[in-house]
């Protein structure tokens, strides 16, 4: 008894954060949004696409968050229970940072090739979902990439950006990552 007890403790006071890191320039932040979030007392698993791998290395994200990485579908570390339902059943909230118009439709039409996508089509219903999108303006104003987001909202996602201001691909204009402080911040009152 006194052990189920103290799990329910820890279950209230661990707020559980999902880190999705997808394939864009801005994958770098993420590390200090990763940082940011453990420091505010959140166990922070991190998600990363393979072309989020192609920006940041897994390293950081298990040396701040002091979890494994989890950048394959079928790499399982111990358990029998896939890593990726595990994340998925005990999250408090998945947030997307940065996201890609790519895995904003994926999410929007539920596929699941990938551990991140099989985590947003298997999160427990009462998790929350925030999505901080990075990308070039014209990808983000397209109304695929609109009606995505607007079908993600529909379902209780929760976007925080882009801003407008210089983008990587030499543009200026609305696609760049939220600051990490704002999107720091937006998580922490999505948890209380």
């Amino acid at each position: 008894m006194k052990r189920s007890a103290a799990k329910d403790q820890n279950s209230e006071r661990a707020r559980r954060v999902v880190l999705g890191v997808t394939g864009s320039i801005a994958a770098h932040k993420a590390v200090d949004i990763a940082s940011q979030l453990v420091k505010r007392d959140c166990e922070v698993r991190v998600v990363m696409t393979k072309d989020a791998q192609r920006f940041v290395t897994a390293l950081p994200f298990k040396t701040l968050s002091r979890h494994p990485v989890i950048t394959d579908l079928y790499d399982e570390d111990e358990g029998w229970k896939p890593s990726h339902i595990e994340v998925a059943d005990t999250a408090d909230l998945l947030l997307v940072a940065p996201a890609t118009a790519h895995t904003m439709a994926k999410m929007a039409l539920g596929l699941a090739n990938d551990s991140l996508s099989c985590i947003a089509l298997a999160l427990d219903p009462r998790a929350k979902v925030l999505i901080a999108p990075a990308m070039n303006g014209k990808m983000w104003r397209h109304p695929a990439t609109q009606q995505h987001a607007a079908t993600l909202a529909a379902r209780g996602a929760e976007f925080i950006g882009p801003e407008e201001g210089m983008l990587s691909c030499g543009y200026e204009g609305v696609g760049r990552l939220m600051s990490v402080e704002k999107i720091v911040q937006r998580t922490l009152e999505l948890l209380t």
